[in-house]
């Protein structure tokens, strides 16, 4: 019986199996709105046999926008354009679906990746960005504008007004961004928050404002709903965020009914050193699922079906997120069903593509011919 392919529950929402296909920006939306690009993109994925989908960092406000081509869900329109996009997978796909609610903080008003990524400047169509401190991100960059009391009260109130419309879309699930250097994450670490404040300087401080957006959101929804977050377990970066801060984070989540922590790194300062190796998050995923009886995901390039089997089995995390490796091979749960002498949900419609040696890789399916 594969570990990979067993059933497992994030709160009170079951999953099939414990394959997360992790959010990844995808920088082609209008003014917020999903396009038919997005209807391509996770239908499909949608349509891929894992357990669980999560909706790439969706930004709770225009400025919390990490370019002007992100997903938002801040008003009636970005609302509408979501409830068009999932009313047509719902027709074809019974896949639980999370969304990832984002600010980019000092990392927003940037180009898309394929036209470079840099800061774009007010003057050529970007915004004033905010964050913890006027530190920006990179040494040639634009200061921020650091957030007062009013700001921080704005933001939270975006997270929960955004909270609301994803659970009024009938999303399954919300994953709140913490990581990869966002708005969030520069609360938490030290490179990025220098504040003089009750926000700022002790590990207690730096985690007040994740924390008071958890509360906030956790309140405005049912009580059984799921809501998780997603960290940056490291900085990479001598004196910035760590694994121990991580897990004291991980704590104080559990505590306040956290549903799941989905383990990443990096992202908060160009200086991190990062060796890019199979699995080389795990490690951060393993030291914290020691620590919490929240589900744990553990993600970065965790390419192999073997490798996977493996992270799940030994106990190192509950789940795997599988991000640029799903992009790459759009029916990656297939195959490693196949490998693993596993099972997994795939639509009638693809039913004839079993292979002849894997007759049980689609449950119990019934094909006629003519």
């Amino acid at each position: 019986m594969s570990a990979l392919f067993s059933p497992i529950s994030l709160g009170n929402l079951k999953l099939k199996n414990r394959i997360v296909i992790a959010p990844m920006c995808q920088y082609s939306a209008v003014d917020g709105q999903a396009t038919d690009w997005h209807l391509i993109h996770l239908g499909g994925l949608s349509l891929s046999g894992a357990g669980l989908l999560i909706i790439e960092a969706t930004a709770v406000e225009p400025i919390g926008r990490i370019s002007p081509a992100d997903l938002g869900l801040w008003s009636d329109e970005t609302e509408a354009a979501f409830a068009k996009v999932l009313t047509s997978i719902r027709q074809y796909s019974t896949m639980p679906i999370a969304i990832q609610l984002a600010h980019a903080g000092r990392k927003a008003s940037s180009q898309a990746p394929w036209d470079g990524g840099q800061l774009i400047s007010p003057d050529h169509g970007g915004w004033e960005t905010v964050a913890p401190s006027p530190i920006p991100h990179g040494p040639t960059e634009t200061p921020p504008l650091a957030l007062n009391k009013t700001g921080l009260d704005r933001v939270k109130q975006a997270f929960v007004d955004a909270a609301i419309r994803a659970h009024r879309l009938g999303i399954d699930a919300i994953e709140l961004h913490a990581a990869h250097g966002y708005l969030m994450h520069e609360f938490l670490s030290p490179l990025s928050n220098q504040r003089d404040d009750e926000y700022g300087g002790s590990l207690e401080n730096r985690l007040r404002f994740p924390l008071e957006v958890f509360d906030a959101v956790k309140a405005a929804l049912p009580e059984n709903y799921t809501l998780g977050i997603r960290i940056s377990a490291s900085d990479w970066v001598t004196g910035g965020w760590d694994v121990e801060q991580s897990i004291v984070f991980t704590k104080a989540l559990e505590q306040r009914g956290c549903s799941f922590i989905h383990v990443s790194s990096g992202g908060v300062s160009p200086l991190q050193q990062i060796p890019l190796i199979p699995g080389y998050q795990v490690e951060f995923a393993d030291k914290i699922k020691q620590t919490t009886s929240m589900p744990v995901i553990a993600v970065g390039l965790i390419t192999e079906a073997e490798q996977a089997e493996s992270i799940v089995a030994n106990g190192q995390a509950d789940m795997i997120g599988i991000a640029r490796g799903i992009l790459y091979d759009p029916h990656w749960p297939w195959h490693a069903a196949a490998k693993l002498g596993a099972s997994v949900d795939a639509p009638k419609q693809y039913w004839r593509s079993q292979p002849r040696d894997q007759k049980a890789l689609f449950g119990e399916t019934k094909i006629g011919a003519r």
